[in-house]
């Protein structure tokens, strides 16, 4: 059985770094102008592009460029002379959506491979077979496939690479299509800038519609729909969104009932939402998480397996990395799966778990024994094992408060291990219950050799306070 690539996000050479330790083998980056990842990218630096390339190949892993933006016409004449220098350190493809760009890049550079974005929303074989012929060598699949969908275009197009997401945020749209983030706060999604509205905190509200169209909430005055303009703090993320200018919203259908939403942050800012016969749009998705389906996926011959995650953390791509290698070696080797790797999932911040659109009707009995056991083992990360102090302690750079007695599990990539805390060590080499939270540092006992393990605490034991 062939091995499929895993594929892991990369927001920093640390992640890099992080993601090769853990199991991948395949790295995807972008520079923020022309990908969809603005915030938390240091790889607009080319020399930090530079050093991730050859990190990558040194590790006989591969690099991909990710350059998959809608991009309007500005963008367009500085493209080829920003792409020149990286297309100088080779990488080994470069990921796409848009057919104007491939075909800049195709005249430059007509020896680069070119790899689909999932952008593109690719949902059947016959788009596959038109990509395959004018020379692109890999598509990523949409998300919105089931299983057997993507069987059938493995079946008919068996000679074109096919890579399918496994993990990571999903859109509450077909993939970068959702124009909440324009809307509300004037931040593309198609040009990298995503604000992640549909990620918000909202309430739903019921109001009704009048004679001449106005909504309002129930027994309430007509309200008034502001028109939201943000204003960014210095690192170029949404700081606070203020109203310009009251409108009044009008509707076509007076006789309808309505539904406004307030988002937490903005409070007496109502919004009207409308809803179909398929449901309402505006709220978000929960996360993909597919590792019980890494086995069926092998087995189809899928050659990418990818983790969504640019702007997460290094402990979010140890974490992922760690499990899904586990999946795909298990798989390839004919092993049953471990539910255990559910729960380690279960220990990263997420907005709870969903397969996506892989099964649209799993079987119960399958799934509340997935849920169960990640229940069971679930942990919260709490630290960074920095090194070792002269007394042999490890110190730690604390991420999250944790106590003495907690049952801890340090993440590394030599293996997994599991111990009681039995003390910590404060400043002053006093010694302390607690470790309070960010911004601290400890020394705790830990086995030798584990510098720059993660730290878990399993949050259903918790230590004395």
């Amino acid at each position: 059985m062939k091995t499929p690539e895993l594929l892991a996000p990369a927001g920093s050479l640390k992640m890099t770094r992080t993601a090769l330790d853990y199991g991948a083998t395949a790295i995807y980056a972008g520079q923020p102008r022309y990908s969809m990842r603005v915030r938390n990218n240091d790889f607009g630096k080319i020399e930090n592009m530079a050093a991730g390339i050859e990190l990558t190949h040194q590790r006989g892993g591969k690099f991909y460029v990710v350059s998959n933006i809608v991009p309007h016409n500005a963008k367009l004449k500085t493209y080829l002379a920003d792409m020149a220098p990286v297309i100088a350190l080779k990488p080994d493809a470069l990921i796409m959506a848009d057919p104007g760009l491939m075909l800049m890049i195709r005249e430059t550079w007509p020896e680069m491979p070119i790899h689909l974005s999932v952008q593109a929303n690719t949902v059947n074989y016959a788009a596959v077979r038109f990509w395959q012929s004018i020379g692109v060598s890999r598509v990523i699949l949409s998300r919105e496939l089931s299983i057997d969908e993507i069987a059938q275009i493995r079946q008919e197009c068996p000679e074109m690479e096919l890579e399918v997401f496994v993990h990571g945020a999903l859109c509450i749209a077909y993939s970068g299509r959702c124009l909440l983030s324009g809307y509300f706060n004037h931040r593309d999604p198609n040009q990298g800038s995503c604000t992640n509205s549909c990620r918000w905190d909202y309430k739903v509200l019921p109001a009704k519609t009048d004679g001449a169209g106005d909504i309002s909430l129930l027994h309430s005055q007509p309200t008034t729909i502001p028109v939201i303009n943000a204003t960014e703090s210095s690192s170029g993320c949404c700081k606070s969104a203020q109203p310009t200018e009251n409108l009044t919203r009008r509707v076509n259908r007076p006789d309808d009932d309505a539904w406004l939403i307030e988002e937490a942050t903005r409070p007496g800012q109502l919004m009207p939402i409308e809803e179909d016969e398929h449901g309402t749009y505006i709220l978000n998705s929960k996360d993909l998480r597919a590792i019980e389906y890494v086995a069926q996926l092998t087995e189809l011959g899928i050659d990418s397996l990818k983790i969504e995650g640019r702007t997460k953390s290094p402990y979010y791509v140890a974490r992922t990395c760690q499990s899904y290698r586990h999946a795909i070696d298990d798989a390839v080797a004919g092993r049953p799966f471990n539910a255990r790797l559910v729960g380690d999932l279960e220990g990263l911040a997420n907005r709870g778990y969903t397969a996506g659109f892989y099964d649209r009707h799993p079987d119960r009995e399958y799934q509340n024994y997935l849920t169960g056991h990640s229940e069971s083992s679930r942990s919260l990360y709490v630290g960074d094992v920095l090194g070792y102090a002269a007394d042999g302690l490890a110190e730690v750079e604390v991420k999250n408060r944790f106590s003495v007695g907690d049952r801890i599990e340090l993440i590394h990539p030599t293996g997994n291990s599991e111990h009681v805390l039995a003390q910590i060590v404060g400043a002053g080499d006093t010694a302390i219950n607690v470790a309070p939270g960010s911004g601290h540092r400890v020394r705790i006992a830990l086995p030798p050799g584990r510098e720059g393990a993660f730290i878990a605490r399993f949050v259903n034991e918790p230590g004395p306070v």
